[in-house]
């Protein structure tokens, strides 16, 4: 090998390899290149060509650059637009790179020419055999590829120029060139380069194969599915393949799955399918989804619960005033929970008015019993897929609520808040009340079948807790499987202790106010309770609060004011003038006027009765807006009364001679509901012996015809109301007295409770 050493410019090329005796095109754009062109120009024209191992690297080092290039003369330049060239190079001889001697303006380096050696050594019979072999190789190649060969580089005479001519017109990869160019050796070259085309040829048959497989499977027109085939091809003859694909990222999520080996047998099947499937099928999406949703639930993952009874009741008094019924039943569940050490979970219903904390109180036991919290709201729910879920045959299927709040909770065991069950529909798509028969039946809900994942999940460790408005609204076996508490509404009191202790601090916060900046005192706000706010739960208050806070901010921020202090008169600066006015007692006694108790959604209230008798033809005339119900009672007690008339010396002939008109004042509020019997007929047969009612009285309970007085609901509401217009005494029916004995002191307190079982018992009471 005789070595030549020469200082030249050089040209490193990104994913080309030049070989002597080749003529090849080069656009070079890059400033170093250029330099380098326009010196080899200025001198010999010769420049040393040498391929990069990393095509990305704009500035490369030596050691970035293969140690074999060539050294070639330039035939012709071309100057194209933005400064750049396209130059035409013959090979002419490899060169050894061996020191790069500078770097600005151009690279330039010490370049030893290297001649190529072992053909002197190769005999005639040999020559004959490398050849034939070559030519062999060749045909193969272009029988495999379809390529084509020129073969007018066989007249070349030179051995070692034939096979670089052959080397740069089959695409091979750039590292098998540059290893190829540095083997001056022409016997090592040929032998080396037999071996890389014998996986060439090898390669290329195999892509020939699968594609006539393919060919015979799909239509020529229809290049995805084509594209999609192939890649299936592909897959079964190479299996899985080394790089970790989407379906094996799925595998090892199933074995890191908590779960039972039948729901891991059932996702790995399911990711067997999704293998088969094209990446751009529509049915890998829709298996995709379905196989993420099962991976997504909790099938046997287990929070740890909070057995601590101390920590529960610290929670409970912490984030709610009173609700002492509430706090009872769920530390004596937490009892049971932790004697038996899990075990069934009783479904509790909290009914109550809006507004009296049943979602929070919801939220308190969660954080109690240290479990995650979900909050599926259920008004307006129609459809049974939205509890059940939808199969998966229809488009967009999706799981149902109950799996969703599984899947969000990350959990088996979370406190799952079943919000509004009152307020669920049903319609031609299915009962959902019916679905949740299933989700909340202790014996049944252990393999509970949504009709989307189609496998059984366990809800027997949901902490079930629905809650309604009004437990009549629930269907009858729904309501069969909970166990209700009633969450009635706030007194005065409690409103007062859960503004002071909870709303005023909330809102601060939520207003960015520090406890320095405003004061409200107990005047101002019994004064919003009172005057600014009708319900029964605490909703409203805490808006009044927060419409208190904004003012206060603006006037801190507008009026540059250090605090502002709420009181009793200045209270109309921050909310206006007074909303509301308590219906207060009678002034003196009255004919004709009975005032009656009622329950509504936003608490209790007091409804004056009227009764006017007047010459006419025995009409009964009822205004109001009086529902069917009332209407009824009314009726009721007009008949009660005639059948008593002897006894109070009415005549006979009375009722067949005046119309009895009766009027329920606030005549634009509809008004329905069993129990203002005894105080319709009170008024009528008041009205109609001119007998006065006592003016500090107040009833409540219906009416038979026979004068017997039924039991009512809704007590707490009603005597609170009472209490609020200023009555004395009320009467109840006698029914009624287990639940009078269940109040708390500070709703009966100031208040004398009468229980009547008669009429008479009513009228006596009643009559001044």
């Amino acid at each position: 090998m005789q070595n030549i050493s020469k200082i030249m410019p050089m040209i490193t090329l990104r994913e080309l390899v030049v070989f002597p005796g080749t003529l090849i095109s080069v656009d070079v754009k890059r400033e170093g290149t250029v330099a380098a062109i326009e010196h080899a120009m200025r001198n010999e024209q010769l420049v040393y060509l040498i391929t990069q191992k990393n095509p990305l690297i704009d500035e490369p080092t030596i050691d970035d650059l293969y140690e074999m290039g060539t050294i070639a003369h330039i035939r012709q330049i071309i100057r194209l637009p933005g400064n750049a060239l396209r130059v035409m190079v013959e090979g002419l001889s490899r060169g050894q790179i061996m020191e790069l001697t500078q770097s600005i303006p151009c690279l330039e380096g010490t370049v030893d020419e290297v001649a190529e050696t072992g053909w002197e050594t190769i005999t005639e019979p040999e020559a004959q055999a490398f050849a034939r072999q070559l030519r062999q190789i060749i045909e193969q190649y272009v029988a495999a590829t379809g390529r084509k060969i020129a073969m007018n580089k066989w007249k070349n005479n030179h051995a070692g120029r034939i096979l670089d001519d052959i080397i740069s017109d089959i695409m091979l990869p750039v590292k098998d060139k540059a290893e190829l160019l540095a083997l001056f050796d022409i016997r090592k070259r040929f032998e080396r380069f037999a071996v890389i085309m014998e996986q060439e040829i090898e390669i290329a048959l195999f892509v020939k194969e699968f594609q006539g497989k393919v060919k015979e499977k799909v239509d020529r027109n229809q290049k995805e599915y084509i594209m999609r085939e192939q890649l299936k091809v592909i897959n079964e003859e190479l299996g899985e393949g080394n790089m970790v694909t989407e379906a094996e990222g799925y595998k090892e999520k199933v074995e890191a799955l908590q779960a039972s080996e039948e729901i891991k047998q059932k996702i790995t099947k399911e990711i067997d399918r999704f293998r088969s499937y094209g990446a751009n099928s529509s049915e890998s999406s829709v298996v995709r989804i379905y196989i993420e949703t099962l991976l997504d639930l909790p099938w046997d993952q287990v929070g740890k619960d909070n057995n601590d009874i101390a920590n529960a009741k610290h929670v409970l008094d912490e984030d709610h005033y009173g609700l002492k019924k509430v706090k009872e039943r769920v530390v004596e569940f937490l009892a049971v929970r932790t004697l038996n050490g899990g075990g069934d979970s009783p479904i509790i219903c909290l009914v109550g008015p809006p507004g009296t904390g049943k979602t929070s109180i919801a939220r308190s036991i969660a954080r109690a019993l240290n479990k995650k919290y979900v909050r599926i709201c259920l008004g307006g729910v129609r459809d049974e897929a939205e509890i059940r879920g939808h199969r998966r045959t229809y488009v967009a299927a999706m799981p149902g609520r109950i799996i969703n709040g599984l899947k969000q909770a990350g959990v088996k065991n979370p406190l799952m808040l079943l919000d509004e069950v009152d307020k669920l529909g049903n319609d031609y798509k299915g009962d959902p009340s019916s679905a949740l028969l299933e989700v909340l039946d202790g014996e049944q809900n252990n393999k509970f079948i949504d009709h989307y994942v189609e496998l059984p999940v366990d809800l027997s460790e949901v902490l079930f807790i629905a809650t309604a408005n009004d437990a009549s609204k629930i269907p009858r076996p729904l309501l069969d499987r909970m166990e209700i508490i009633e969450v009635s509404s706030y007194t005065e009191n409690e409103k007062f202790h859960i503004a002071k202790e909870h709303l005023i601090k909330k809102q601060r916060n939520k207003n960015g106010l520090k406890a320095s900046q405003l004061s409200i005192n107990d005047k101002a706000l019994e004064k919003v309770i009172l005057g600014y706010t009708r319900e029964a739960g605490v909703r409203n208050l805490e808006r009044r609060i927060s419409e208190i806070c904004r003012k206060a901010a603006l006037q801190i921020l507008e009026k540059k004011k250090k605090s502002v202090k709420v009181t009793g008169k200045n209270l109309t600066d921050f909310l206006g003038k007074v909303i509301y006015t308590q219906d207060k007692k009678n002034a003196k006694d009255e004919i004709g006027i009975v005032r009656g108790l009622a329950w509504t959604s936003v608490g209790g209230d007091t409804l004056e009765i009227e009764v006017n008798v007047m010459p006419g033809k025995g009409k009964i005339n009822l205004t109001g807006q009086l529902g069917d119900v009332m209407k009824e009672s009314a009726q009721t007690g007009v008949s009660y009364i005639r059948s008593i008339a002897d006894s109070y010396g009415i005549d006979e002939e009375y009722f067949q001679k005046h119309d009895i008109h009766l009027h329920i004042p606030e005549g634009a509020t509809p008004k329905d509901g069993p129990s203002a019997g005894i105080t319709m007929a009170t008024a009528v047969l008041s009205a109609i012996t001119k007998r006065k009612i006592a003016r500090d009285l107040a009833m409540t309970g219906e009416i038979t015809l026979r004068g017997r007085v039924l039991p009512i609901g809704g007590l707490k509401e009603k005597l609170l109301a009472a209490k609020a217009a200023g009555i004395s005494k009320v009467l109840v029916p006698l029914e009624n007295k287990k639940d009078v004995e269940e109040l708390e002191e500070e709703i009966v307190s100031g208040i004398k409770i009468c229980f009547v079982e008669k009429m008479e018992e009513v009228l006596s009471h009643a009559f001044v």
